[in-house]
């Protein structure tokens, strides 16, 4: 676990963030069998996602995926991390995942990850979730500096 919160006190943590295509809301254990269905159906594309030598979700089991939301939902709670599941407007199917975490770079406050299941893709949903999802932080979170490892053309 992080070692410190990475908000301010005072910093009301968003609780969800609606947009006309789908609904950012916490990462948590009620989330699990969505969640791992939207990882499982995703696996190619997620590979590597936070990091290259990390083989995250290859050989995911239901209860590993229900350790990770268990530690995701403590993490926020404690303020040391956000995790946001990106569900349709309806709720019925979970549509990807946004993470805020504590900087391992002394430059940047965070570090930032997003993505959205690998069927969605060739539609630019994950574009999409990525300019909103950078907007958001923006002008709603206090960030000054945010790293996007993934995407090093963004600069916020």
């Amino acid at each position: 676990m992080y070692s410190r919160p990475i908000v301010p006190k005072d910093f009301l943590v968003p609780d969800i963030f609606k947009t006309d295509e789908f609904v950012l809301k916490p990462l948590t254990v009620n989330n699990l069998v969505k969640d791992y269905d939207a990882v499982m159906s995703s696996q190619n594309h997620l590979l590597g996602l936070m990091g290259s030598n990390d083989d995250w979700p290859l050989k995911l089991t239901l209860e590993d995926n229900l350790v990770d939301l268990g530690w995701h939902q403590r993490e926020f709670t404690l303020r040391h991390s956000f995790a946001y599941s990106v569900m349709s407007k309806d709720d019925q199917e979970c549509l990807g995942c946004c993470y805020i975490y504590p900087s391992v770079k002394a430059d940047y406050d965070v570090q930032v990850f997003y993505w959205i299941r690998q069927e969605h893709l060739s539609c630019g949903l994950e574009e999409r979730l990525g300019l909103i999802f950078k907007n958001w932080l923006k002008t709603d979170w206090p960030f000054s500096k945010i790293d996007f490892p993934n995407n090093k053309n963004v600069k916020l």
